[in-house]
């Protein structure tokens, strides 16, 4: 169940008012609230037979459905209990628990038969509650579903292939689950032991024969066979002594028969582990606002006495189900674009994004919402719908843009005509001032953010709207400055003329200026040539000084090397003759020198 989803106990689901059937809208709510899947178990019975009891043990309370010691009828109409799945945690589970039949309160049995249509159309799991055993008129009670199924437009006949036409039909029907309370029976045909589920087939099995009494026989039992191919039967023993039967609901399970504990057990299990989701034609799985629609249609149906095809209950719910998505995309579209757009947009192309942006998420949103809508009519509807709005939003914009514009033009302009009744622009060049003025506060306009599409044209249409006004200050200044011109013409003469003069001295000026400058560079330059002269007189002197000096060195150093040349020559002699005398003298000769 959805987190929001909160029922502390059951809720009247439809209302039997004087024995007419309405619809409670705060269950509705309730249901319109649960987004999962639902596993709808509904149950049907005489009245005093202990259904509330089951029921509440399946929302695994104590109390919680009325639960009556009296032989007065308690719940009226169909009360409704919404739970978590207590072992599909992605699933709701429903519980509908309906007022009894057969209260000889009543006028007739019509009432009856809409309760257990109710029902019977509203669940994924039908349990039917007798007391006992399974006789003659339990079955005959339950034959009531072949006017149900007569009024689903599937009719039957007794014999199998007349019931073809309610093919498509049966594997939509809920499940059936029938209780035997306070059974007393030996569960044993000739002898053998056999199920509770074996009791239940054999007490449906019909007999051989064609005639009239044997056909009234078989009907409901083929019916019922043909109607719940599924089917599951439990029995229950006396829960405890019929004096305490009027305090059930306030008794804890050890004070209850053991059997019965263990029986009511069994059967809860099995509703936990075996009940399917309420399915509809095309695998549709049933959620809380469909189940909601489903409620509603049917009553309505039976307010017009006479229920609806499976296919037309299908038809009925997809328009119900295909109009509210179509609201839903709408509603999305039109609060996405409320936050979305400013208006006016700087383009076109900005709002024609930004609607393409809401209206693909308006589609998504009714295709997640939408219910076999196979001719796509709702969904046409929606895009028709979608143009129109664009259409709209788009002539919005461009009056939204005509109208900001307007207003920001006449604001920011209103200096300019001010000044213009002041009569500044009244005088020579005041067109030309005007002009640059309607320049500088066009800029600005320009400068001016979301104006919208209109605003190239709003500039136009009030420039335009202004022309008479520039084309008199035009005529004005035009009129006021044609001597003006002249004299400013002879102004320019003279200026000229002074300027010419002017020009003329500071040509003769410039040209004494540089004759002087050159005059000096001149004096200069014959300076620097006798300095320079002298510098080369003396520099000659020194040049000849240091040759001579120069040639005063080799001589002296040539006369040197010439002595010693000399010396050595005369040392070397000297050695010669010594050695010469030396030599005659160890021969005993003698020398003369």
């Amino acid at each position: 169940m959805a987190p929001e989803i909160n029922m502390p106990g059951p809720v009247c689901l439809v209302e039997n008012t004087e024995e007419q059937l309405v619809v409670n809208k705060e269950a509705l709510e309730m249901l319109s609230a649960i987004t999962q899947p639902v596993v709808v178990v509904a149950i049907v019975g005489l009245y005093r037979t202990g259904k509330s009891y089951l029921m509440n043990k399946l929302a695994g309370k104590q109390k919680g459905f009325s639960v009556g010691s009296t032989v007065q009828a308690h719940t009226k109409g169909i009360w409704m209990w919404c739970v978590p799945h207590p072992s599909k945690p992605n699933q709701t589970l429903i519980l509908l628990d309906t007022e009894g039949l057969g209260d000889m309160q009543k006028v007739d049995n019509k009432n009856d038969d809409q309760i257990f249509a109710l029902a019977v159309l509203l669940s994924s799991t039908f349990v039917y509650n007798t007391m006992s055993k399974i006789d003659q008129g339990a079955i005959d009670l339950l034959h009531n579903v072949t006017e149900i199924t007569d009024l689903l437009r599937a009719r039957s006949s007794p014999h199998l292939d007349g019931v073809e036409d309610a093919a498509d039909v049966v594997k939509f029907f809920p499940d059936l689950v029938w209780t035997l309370r306070d059974f007393y029976l030996s569960l044993q045909t000739d002898g053998q032991l056999i199920t509770a589920d074996e009791y239940l087939e054999n007490s449906l099995r019909p007999k051989e024969g064609s005639d009239q009494r044997t056909q009234n026989f078989n009907l409901p039992r083929l019916c019922i066979q043909k109607f719940f191919p599924t089917r599951k039967c439990f029995i229950f023993d006396s829960p405890t002594d019929w004096k305490k039967l009027g305090q059930l609901e306030t008794l804890c399970d050890d004070q209850l028969d053991p059997e019965f504990v263990q029986q009511v057990s069994n059967f809860c299990s099995y509703i936990f582990s075996h009940s399917k989701i309420k399915t509809l034609p095309g695998d549709i799985k049933v959620n809380g606002p469909r189940l909601e629609n489903l409620v509603q249609t049917y009553v309505n149906a039976i307010h017009n006495g006479e229920l609806l095809s499976m296919d037309n209950t299908v038809l009925t719910l997809s328009q119900i189900e295909n109009a509210a998505a179509v609201q839903k995309a709408m509603g999305h579209y039109s609060q996405e674009m409320s936050q979305k757009v400013q208006l006016p947009t700087d383009t076109l192309q900005e709002l024609l994004d930004l609607h393409r942006t809401c209206e693909r998420e308006a589609i998504d949103i009714f295709k997640k919402n939408s219910f076999k809508d196979e001719d796509q009519s709702f969904q046409k509807e929606l895009e028709t719908l979608l143009r129109t709005k664009q259409e709209d939003i788009c002539q919005k914009n461009l009056e939204a843009s005509s109208q900001h514009c307007s207003a920001l033009l006449q604001d920011i302009f209103s200096e300019l005509e001010s000044e213009v009744e002041q009569g500044i622009y009244s005088r020579p060049g005041g067109h030309d001032l005007y002009i640059q003025k309607t320049e500088k506060l066009k800029a600005l306009y320009y400068q001016k953010p979301r104006k919208g599409i209109q605003a190239e044209e709003a500039l136009q249409n009030y420039l335009h709207s202004k022309k008479s006004v520039s084309d008199a200050i035009l005529q004005t200044d035009r009129a006021l400055t044609a001597k003006e011109k002249e004299k400013e013409e002879e102004r320019k003469k003279v200026k000229a003329a002074i300027a010419e003069a002017r020009r003329i001295e500071e040509i003769y000026r410039q040209n004494q200026k540089q004759m002087e400058e050159n005059e000096r560079i001149q004096q200069q330059q014959l300076r620097q040539m006798e300095i320079d002269r002298a510098n080369y007189q003396a520099q000659l002197q020194r040049n000849a000084e240091l040759r001579l000096q120069q040639r005063l060195q080799e001589e002296a150093v040539r006369l040197k090397a010439a002595q010693e040349a000399e010396r050595r020559r005369l040392e070397e002699e000297l050695r010669h003759l010594e050695n010469m005398r030396q030599s005659h003298s160890s021969d005993g000769g003698c020398i003369l020198i």
